[in-house]
C-alpha cells in the first residue's frame, strides 16, 4: 500500500507537511485534481487531492472545501498558492480542526509530476496484489510466470544453475544464459537481448540460486518483484526437497551396512522396483554443502546426503544420467570459482545391487581425481574391471606394487636415457602382438624383440605367460 508517510519521503516530490502528523499512516488510493468548491460528489475515499485554491477567496471557502474532504475520508490535501507565495492560514487551520493532513507542493513542482509519480507507484502495487493472489492461490510456478509476463509485457522464464528450465518454454540460448548468470559482477544484468535476475540466493551462494529471465529490457524494480514472487516458490521447493532429503540420510546408511530394511525404506522414498544409480561426490576443498548443492541443482529428483566428506545420492536410473550431469556441471563451473567437483556414478542396479554400486560409484569417483579438468563425473559403466579394482587400492600400495614388479625396468630408464617401461606398455595394449606393437612404436620387429627380451632378462619374467602379462599391465595402470 502506498501512504502519505511514503509521499514525504520521495525526494523528487519536495513535499512539505503542515498538518496531520499523527495521521500519516493514511492509504492512498489515487490522485484527484480539483477547484471545486466542494469537491465530495467526486471523492470515494483514500485520495490526495491536488488544488491550486482557485477556489479560495476567504476563510468560508476553506471551511466549505475542507469539510467536504473530511466527510470524504480522503488521506490528504496537497495544495500549491502560487499567488501569494504561501497558504492560507485558515486553510491550515480548518485541515488542522477536520483532520485532514495538508502537504504543501512547491510552486516550482506541477501537479502533473506528482500525478504521474503516485499513478506508477500504484500500479506497481497493483502489480504486485495480483501476483501475490496467484501465489496465495497456490496456483504454482507455471501460473505465476505466466501472469508475470502478462504484467511485465515480456516472456519469463525460470532457469536453475544447472541449465534446466524450470519454468517457462524453450530457452536455445539457456546454457549461455547461465553462464552470463554466473559470471556477472553484478546483478540483474541485461545480455543478449534479455534480463538476468536472481531468485532467492542461499548462503550468498549464486550456484544455489535460480534465475528470472525476462525476453526485453524491462524497469528493474518489476523484475525485482517477480523475482521476490518466485522465490517463494522456489522456497516452497527447497523446503520440499529438505523434507525428501530426510530419508536418504537413513536410507544410504540402509545400503552402506546392507541393513535387512532397506526395501521398506525404498518403498518410502517411492524406489521400490525401480532401476538406481548411486552417486558419489566431493570437492577439492571438502565443501559437502557446495556438493551437495551442485547435485540438488544438477539431479533434482535425487535423494542428497552426506556422508562423512563426501556426498551420497540414490536417483531413478537413467542412461542419459552421466553425460546430462556432465552437461550440467560444465554449465556451472564458472560459479565454482577455485574448487573442483568429482563425481562418480554407479552404473543401473536393482535394489539387491546397490551396496556395490555405492562402491562403484566410490572407485569411480577416485578415477575421476587422475583426470583433468574443473568438474569430473566418471561412470562405472565406462570404467574397465582392472581400473574398478586399483582404484580402490590405496596409493602408497599401488606406488609400492609399481615399484616391487617394475623397479629393474625403471632403474634401468633412469640410468640409461631409455623407454622400456613405454615399449613393455605398447606391446602389453597390443595384446603381444609384434606386428602391432612394432608398427605403432615405428621400430623393426627384430628390435621390438630385443627389448622385450631385455625387459623379461631385467625382471625374471616371461611375457609368454599369460598370469605375467596381467601383473604387469596392472603394475603399469597402477601408476
Amino acid at each position: 500500500m502506498l501512504l502519505l508517510r511514503t509521499l514525504l519521503q520521495m525526494p523528487e516530490l519536495r513535499l512539505s507537511l503542515h498538518t496531520g502528523e499523527d495521521q500519516l499512516d493514511r492509504t492512498v488510493t489515487r490522485v484527484y485534481g480539483t477547484e471545486l468548491p466542494d469537491p465530495s460528489r467526486y471523492l470515494s475515499g483514500g485520495e490526495l487531492v491536488l488544488s491550486g485554491l482557485l477556489w479560495h477567496h476567504g476563510p468560508q471557502d476553506s471551511e466549505r472545501f475542507v469539510r467536504s474532504l473530511a466527510t470524504a475520508r480522503v488521506a490528504g490535501l496537497a495544495a500549491s498558492e502560487t499567488e501569494n507565495r504561501e497558504l492560507p492560514f485558515d486553510l491550515v487551520d480548518a485541515c488542522l480542526r477536520h483532520h485532514v493532513p495538508l502537504l504543501e507542493v512547491p510552486v516550482d513542482l506541477s501537479f502533473a509530476t506528482i500525478t504521474e509519480r503516485v499513478s506508477m507507484e500504484l500500479v506497481g502495487l497493483s502489480r504486485h496484489r495480483r501476483l501475490l493472489n496467484v501465489v496465495a492461490e497456490g496456483s504454482g510456478l507455471p501460473a505465476l510466470l505466466l501472469a508475470g509476463s502478462h504484467e511485465l509485457g515480456e516472456p519469463c522464464w525460470v532457469l536453475s544453475t544447472a541449465g534446466r528450465v524450470v519454468a517457462g518454454g524453450e530457452l536455445p540460448e539457456r546454457l549461455t544464459l547461465v553462464k552470463e548468470f554466473l559470471q556477472a559482477d553484478r546483478l540483474p544484468k541485461t545480455v543478449r537481448g534479455v534480463t538476468l535476475v536472481p531468485v532467492s540466493e542461499r548462503g550468498g551462494n549464486r550456484l544455489t540460486s535460480w534465475i528470472l529471465v525476462v525476453g526485453g529490457s524491462v524497469q528493474q524494480e518489476a523484475a525485482a518483484e517477480l523475482a521476490s514472487l518466485v522465490g517463494l516458490e522456489r522456497l516452497r521447493e527447497a523446503q520440499g526437497r529438505q523434507i525428501e532429503n530426510r530419508t536418504a540420510a537413513p536410507l544410504v546408511s540402509a545400503v552402506l551396512n546392507g541393513s535387512a530394511d532397506l526395501e521398506s525404506r525404498l518403498a518410502a522414498a517411492g524406489l521400490e522396483r525401480a532401476q538406481l544409480r548411486v552417486i558419489s561426490a566431493v570437492t577439492s576443498d571438502q565443501r559437502t554443502d557446495l556438493a551437495a548443492a551442485v547435485l540438488e541443482e544438477a539431479l533434482p529428483q535425487a535423494l542428497v546426503t552426506p556422508v562423512g566428506d563426501t556426498v551420497c545420492a540414490i536417483a531413478k536410473a537413467g542412461d542419459s544420467m552421466p553425460d546430462d550431469l556432465r552437461e550440467a556441471m560444465r554449465v556451472m563451473e564458472p560459479g565454482l570459482g577455485s574448487t573442483r567437483v568429482l563425481v562418480g556414478i554407479s552404473s543401473p542396479v536393482a535394489s539387491r545391487g546397490l551396496r556395490g554400486a555405492a562402491e562403484e560409484a566410490a572407485h569411480a569417483r577416485r578415477l575421476g581425481e587422475r583426470r583433468g579438468g574443473r568438474t569430473c563425473v566418471v561412470a562405472g559403466e565406462e570404467i574397465a574391471l582392472h581400473q574398478l579394482l586399483l582404484a580402490g587400492v590405496p596409493e602408497e600400495l599401488r606406488t609400492s606394487l609399481r615399484r616391487r614388479l617394475l623397479g629393474p625396468v625403471l632403474d634401468y630408464d633412469a640410468e640409461h636415457g631409455s623407454d622400456l617401461v613405454g615399449t613393455l606398455k605398447v606391446f602389453l595394449d597390443c595384446s603381444g602382438s609384434w606386428t602391432a606393437a612394432a608398427a605403432r612404436l615405428h621400430v623393426h620387429v627384430n628390435t621390438l624383440r630385443y627389448r622385450v627380451g631385455r625387459v623379461e632378462e631385467l625382471l625374471g619374467a616371461d611375457l609368454a605367460e599369460f598370469e605375467a602379462r596381467v601383473d604387469l599391465f596392472l603394475a603399469l595402470q597402477a601408476g
